[in-house]
Order: structure tokens, then C-alpha cells, then sequence
């Protein structure tokens, strides 16, 4: 317990945004994807996992770590099947924000979600990390109270806003963890990160690759951070982190240029220039191949899964 004690006190979580959805018609998402994670309460209605029999209750959630596609069915009737970029050109067709903190829970054919970073050294993201799937989360009141809460303080301009939801986004990554060890998932990947994350060298790469996006990072180069052969330093990243380096580095790199698209207003060229890519062209496809969208789309996002 002590290595996932330290895991959690060494990482840094940062609020993105959160919703009170309005579900307008039965539809199914096919690969939503997002490299935040996604923390959803059902209030009233349906939602189903493509793959997953387990029946949800309202009060259940679904947990949808970042960087991991999910099929998803929201709504009640026979679904409108839709790819995830048809989902982000008319999104208003299916899903209706709502910003009142008295109908939250109230409303027919409802969910309340919320999306975050969990980064371990300020560089890993967690749960993705862990490469686990979408799951379930049934009957934990208090992770619901919680996104209740954020969706509430969200909703209001009072003084402390941004703390009071920083804190709370705080205690869902802990309860989701504890949730995690309690039921004993992922036993395997938690025991191995629990490992890689005590040594100093990968963590040395992943601060390198963090503040050098834009730059050589060449297995070479990466060679040099660790102090390891460059014949070697591929096959030592994957042992510990089960993928390889050049993956990692560009999933790093689409992740910088989300967050980019969302926050500047910068055009794509610069922004794939700003997170190493020199050729716009290639950029783009690599952008569209890893999350369905073109990135002039995911600019456009106006808020968490409804745009």
C-alpha cells in the first residue's frame, strides 16, 4: 500500500470540465476518445458499454480513461449509430447542456459528467498508464456526491470556484484508485507501475520528452537522458512501460496539441510545429488517424463531449 500511497502523492490532477447533459435521442457513440479521462453519472435513462453486459442503475457511473476509445450507447429506444467526428459536427442534435443546479438528477434521460488529468511526476498520465479499459462503477454515493458537487460549484460564480473544484477533482481520482485497489483490478498493471515509477531514469525521460516536445527525441537522445545505450534504451523504456518510446513520445505529442487546439488560437501549422511536427500534412493525418477527428474539429469543441 505505501508504493500506491506515494503514487498518489506524487501526482498532479487538474480540473477540465464539467457537465449536466440532456440526452435528446437515443444514439451510439463509435470510438469516443479523449485524452482526458471522463468520469460519468447516470441520473436517468441508459447508458451501455459496447463489449460490457453489466447492467447500469441510475447513481451508477462509467470511468472512460484518457487516451482510450469507447463504443458507446446513450439513451433509452433503438440507438442512431454515429461515428464520433458525425457526434462533434452536430453534437447539438443529440446532447442539450443544462447549467441550473436544480435540475441536476431531475431531468428524463440524463447524465452529470466530469473530465480531468491525473499525471504522475507531472508527466505520466495515470490511468492511461495503466491501459485498462472503460469500466463501470456501481453504488459508490460518494464519487456521485462528488461530481454532483463539482457540477454545482461549476454552475455558480462564488468566491473560491476554482479551489473548492480543484480540491473536490482531487478526492474522485483518490476515490477512484481506492475503488480500484478495493475490487482488486488491474492487479498487474498497478504492481508494475508501482516498480517503474521508483526509477529515477524513466522518470528522467519522461521530464526530458515533457519539456522537449518540439525537439530530438530520438531513441539517441533519450539514450543520453538515462545514461543507457542507445540500442538498449527502446527495449528498457518497454520493459517498464510496455510500450515503446517513439509511441509514447507521440502520444505525448498529440496530447500537447489538444490541449493547444482548445486553449490558443494558433493555427494548425503552428501548433504541429509547436509539438515537433515540421510537415502540417503529416501532422494532420497522425492527428485524424489517432482520434477520428480532424484537428480543425477539435478546435472547435465547445465543451466536454458535447463539443
Amino acid at each position: 500500500m505505501e508504493d500506491y500511497n506515494k503514487i498518489l502523492e506524487s501526482l498532479g490532477v487538474k480540473f477540465g470540465k464539467a457537465r449536466h447533459i440532456n440526452i435528446l435521442q437515443p444514439i451510439t457513440i463509435k470510438s469516443f476518445y479523449d485524452v482526458e479521462n471522463t468520469l460519468l453519472v447516470l441520473y436517468n435513462g441508459d447508458v451501455k458499454l459496447e463489449g460490457v453486459d453489466e447492467k447500469i442503475e441510475p447513481g451508477d457511473m462509467l470511468f472512460i480513461p484518457g487516451g482510450k476509445a469507447a463504443t458507446i450507447t446513450y439513451g433509452v429506444g433503438e440507438p442512431k449509430p454515429i461515428s464520433y467526428e458525425e457526434f462533434m459536427t452536430r453534437r447539438e442534435h443529440y446532447f442539450e447542456p443544462m447549467t441550473d443546479p436544480s435540475e441536476i438528477g431531475k431531468v428524463k434521460n440524463s447524465c452529470g459528467l466530469i473530465a480531468f488529468e491525473a499525471k504522475v511526476f507531472d508527466s505520466v498520465n495515470f490511468f492511461t498508464s495503466l491501459d485498462i479499459p472503460p469500466f463501470f462503477i456501481h453504488k459508490n454515493t460518494k464519487l456521485a456526491n462528488l461530481i454532483k458537487e463539482i457540477l454545482i460549484e461549476d454552475f455558480t460564480d462564488e468566491a473560491g470556484r476554482g479551489r473548492v473544484i480543484s480540491n473536490k477533482t482531487e478526492e474522485v481520482v483518490i476515490e477512484i484508485v481506492r475503488f480500484i485497489l478495493r475490487n482488486r483490478m488491474f492487479v498487474e498493471q498497478l504492481a508494475t507501475n508501482s516498480t517503474y515509477f521508483k526509477d529515477p531514469r524513466l522518470i528522467d525521460i519522461f521530464t526530458y520528452i515533457k519539456n522537449n516536445i518540439d525537439g530530438d527525441l530520438s531513441n539517441k537522445q533519450l539514450a543520453n537522458v538515462a545514461n543507457v545505450s542507445e540500442d538498449y534504451v527502446g527495449q528498457y523504456f518497454k520493459m517498464l512501460t510496455g510500450i515503446n518510446p517513439q509511441d509514447y513520445i507521440e502520444y505525448q505529442r498529440m496530447e500537447a496539441a489538444v490541449t493547444l487546439l482548445r486553449t490558443t488560437k494558433k493555427s494548425i501549422r503552428a501548433i504541429g510545429s509547436d509539438v515537433g511536427y515540421k510537415d502540417t500534412a503529416y501532422f494532420c493525418r497522425r492527428f485524424k488517424m489517432m482520434f477520428g477527428i480532424p484537428a480543425g474539429k477539435m478546435r472547435r469543441r465547445e465543451s466536454l463531449m458535447i463539443g
